[in-house]
């Protein structure tokens, strides 16, 4: 395992020790990325707000570790499976969506998504000939929109 995610791990720890949180880090390699999966009683404070703090935990330890991984390399921080159910959610409504373009013939405008949810969504629906993916709008206030190819 890379010694980034061991050192991402072990900060993780620091910091929820120091805040007197019950929740525990542990790192394994997931493909190419580092996956650290937290767990313990407080996880729920990770999870509220469609996993704000969770992100913001990600965000905050790619800042700090990711700049010893390789290009294609991540830490992918998750809490008792929010990650892998979220992205379940989002392959049925990638589906959906293309479903729905292709009989309507008219495009489909997810919600607000995250840049991750966003990329889920791109990545599903990429290899589909007969539409396409992009994200419109800016900042804030982006959203992905599925429609035919002309």
């Amino acid at each position: 395992m890379n010694e980034s995610c061991i050192q991402a791990q072990d900060f993780l720890n620091s910091v929820f020790s120091s805040l007197k949180l019950d929740l525990l880090a542990r790192a394994t390699q997931h493909e190419t990325n580092c996956l650290l999966n937290i767990q313990g009683a407080d996880a729920s404070l990770l999870r509220g707000e469609g996993g704000e703090a969770l992100d913001a935990i990600e965000q905050l330890t790619n800042k700090i570790f990711g700049h010893n991984l390789s290009k294609d390399e991540r830490i992918i921080c998750d809490v008792e499976n929010f990650r892998a159910t979220r992205e379940a959610e989002l392959r049925a409504m990638a589906h959906h969506a293309a479903e729905r373009v292709r009989t309507s013939g008219a495009p489909f405008i997810f919600g607000l998504l995250t840049a991750n949810e966003r990329r889920v969504i791109h990545l599903v629906l990429q290899d589909n000939d007969l539409l396409r993916t992009e994200s419109i709008g800016e900042g804030n206030a982006r959203r992905l929109k599925v429609s035919l190819r002309t």
